[in-house]
Formats: structure tokens, sequence, C-alpha cells
């Protein structure tokens, strides 16, 4: 852990409150879907609606609609990139950043190496390239074909190395609002009609990463991007970074002309979906989830949708028919409620115009409960 003791010391509403700034969580912004995309370096996107509702959170006057006509006029793709998960990403972020994330993508195949014995990598993606950009194609259909042509080896291991070493954007309709389709494979270079790009140097992204997230440790941009050793790239940019340390002591960069608000700015609750990029986006997320509440955003594997009150989690929400089900981890003031319901009515009213919902308060979650 780097320490510099000297720094000045950013407590955690400080932190808060500046990447809440950066998510553009404290106000909504007016800014264009495609540029609040681009400003947040992408999307997390595993599930399909994730991205609605994270934009839902953030902009003023999104229309859902907005996002999928960017997906079908391919201004914006579904892809794998960061921490080797799906992104909605601009199509100049997903030509560039998936080259620069592809060691860990080389990663995740060493660990498919004993099912590709005999395999000749760049002839395997040569003929994946060709499949898919024959025509889209779903994993089983890759799996199948790779397996006819190498039946010796595994057949899921065969698709993942085709995943792996080439950057596969997920067709339309998959990803849309209200009429999403299979997963269906194409390459980026085919489905943007644009060459594939050079892995960039990692500068600029880190430069994004901090414009979007920071003040932020070497160990956060490593696990936001899914990256490591990028220690000689902060150092290379130090001289530019203002430098900071949390209260345990970890040094923190930032940007110089970056937004850092005073740590008791208002901070109206949101509604965030399950992968919200803001919850996985540190090493230390104590900035947004405090260590007690932890282990209850999630139940194994699988993350619930977050609900933030003065900044930071306060509980869970899931929608249950026609009702908006709140669930809190401790009980809430009377003004943080009626903040709570206005902005549930809120996020409802953008994503569900025309459709009446309920909002309703569940049990507190117990503590043990998650």
């Amino acid at each position: 852990m780097a320490k510099t003791s000297s720094a000045p010391v950013l407590g955690t509403r400080a932190l808060n409150r500046a990447t809440l700034d950066r998510q553009l969580l404290l106000l909504r912004s007016p800014r264009p879907v495609e540029d609040a995309v681009a400003h947040l370096v992408g999307l997390q996107a595993q599930n399909v609606q994730p991205p609605y509702y994270a934009l839902a959170a953030r902009l003023d006057g999104f229309d859902p609609e907005r996002l999928s006509q960017l997906m079908t006029d391919r201004e914006v793709v579904r892809i794998v990139t960061l921490r080797s998960t799906i992104h909605t990403h601009t199509a100049a972020d997903a030509r560039t950043l998936r080259p620069l994330v592809q060691p860990a993508r080389d990663r995740e195949l060493s660990l498919f190496r004993d099912g590709l014995t005999g395999v000749d990598l760049d002839r395997l993606a040569a003929f994946a390239r060709d499949l898919v950009e024959a025509e889209p194609r779903t994993m089983a259909d890759l799996r199948r074909a790779l397996h006819a042509a190498w039946p010796g080896a595994d057949p899921q291991a065969l698709a993942v190395a085709a995943r792996c070493t080439l950057p596969l954007v997920q067709v339309p309709p998959r990803g849309l609002w209200g009429r999403s389709g299979q997963v269906t494979l194409t390459t980026a270079e085919h489905w943007l009609g644009r060459p594939a790009a050079p892995a960039p140097a990692p500068d600029g992204t880190v430069l994004r990463y901090l414009a979007a997230y920071g003040p932020a440790s070497v160990k956060d941009m490593q696990t936001w991007a899914g990256l490591t050793r990028l220690r000689e790239v902060f150092e290379r940019l130090r001289p530019g970074l203002l430098v900071f340390r949390d209260e345990h002591g970890t040094e923190l960069f930032d940007l110089p002309g970056a937004p850092r608000p005073d740590p008791e700015t208002p901070a109206p609750p949101r509604f965030l979906p399950e992968y919200d990029s803001l919850l996985l986006a540190h090493a230390d997320r104590t900035r947004v989830v405090a260590p007690e509440h932890r282990g209850r955003l999630r139940q194994g594997n699988q993350p619930y949708r977050t609900l933030l009150v003065d900044g930071f989690a306060a509980g869970v929400w899931k929608p249950v028919d026609d009702t908006l089900v709140v669930e809190t981890f401790g009980p809430l003031s009377r003004e943080s409620r009626a903040a709570v319901l206005a902005e549930g009515e809120r996020t409802m009213a953008t994503l569900h115009p025309g459709t009446p919902y309920d909002i309703r308060f569940g049990t507190v979650v117990p503590a043990s409960g998650r």
C-alpha cells in the first residue's frame, strides 16, 4: 500500500461526493446519451436493462429509445472489455478499449488451455472470424462449427478461444429496450465497418478513469480495468496529477481541474441497477458502501439493485409485477423516505411511462440477511 504522509487527506464523504459528481449522480446531466456513455467510459451491461437504469439515474430527460437507436445505428455496441465483462461502449471506445484490455482476455484463455491441445489459435481466430462475419452467430453455433473443425478439442474451450481472440460484439436486437433477443455475435470491425485499432497507450485511459471515477489509487484503476502493472503509468503521469491520501494513508491520484465538492453537498437518492459501474470501479468501495453493508448488496455472485441515500448504499430494490419494492438497511427519516418515493416515481416514469407503478417499502433487511 503506497503512502504519502505529506499529501492532503480526503475523507470518505469527500471521496463520495467527488465520485458522485463525476458519475453525474449529484445532479442529473443534460448531456446527450452518447456523450454520457463516453464520459463514463462505458456502462456495465451483463444484463440488458442495467445501462438504461444507469442512464435514467444520471441524465435529465433520458429516453431509453435513444440508447436503443444508438445501438441500431451502430454508434454504441455491447462488447466484452473491462474486467472481461460485457459493457455498452461508444463505437470509438469499443475499437480502442478492447485491444487495451487484451491481456485480461489472454489470462482468461489460459484457463482453457487443456481443452485446446493441438489447436492453432491463429487458425482458429481466422476460422471463427469467417463464420461470424458471414452472418452473426450464437455461442452454440460457434461451438458446433469449431468442434466440427477440431473434433479432438473441448467445444466450450474452442468457443472461449474465439471470444478471447476476437473482438466480438452483440448484434441487436440484443440489448434493445423492451425487445431484446438472444445473443448473436460478429466482429467489431465487421459491424462498425472500420478496421481494428491498435492497442493505445494506457495513459489516456487512466486520465479518463480519473475524470469519471477519481480520486483513485493505482489499485482502484486496476480493479476497474481488470489490468495489472499500471503503477508505472501513474508514475509517468504523476507530474501532471494531484496527489492525495485517504484516511488509511493510501495514495490517491486526481486531475487538477476535476470537481471535488464540499463533503456536505446534498446527494439525492438514486436507484442504481445491478452491476452499476459506480459499485465496481474501486478496490476500496467504502466511498459508496459502508463496511457493514458490503455483503448485503449481493447473493452469491448475483448483485442486487442498489439504493443510494445521502450518496451511500442504503438498501436494495426490485420491481415485482406492478410494484417497486424498496428494502432499506435501516429506518429512513421522513424527509429521506419522501425523497426516495419521489426518485422512485421519476425512475419508473422515465423507463416505463404510462405504466402504473406502486412503490412499497419492504421489511428492513437484517444485518445477517445479505
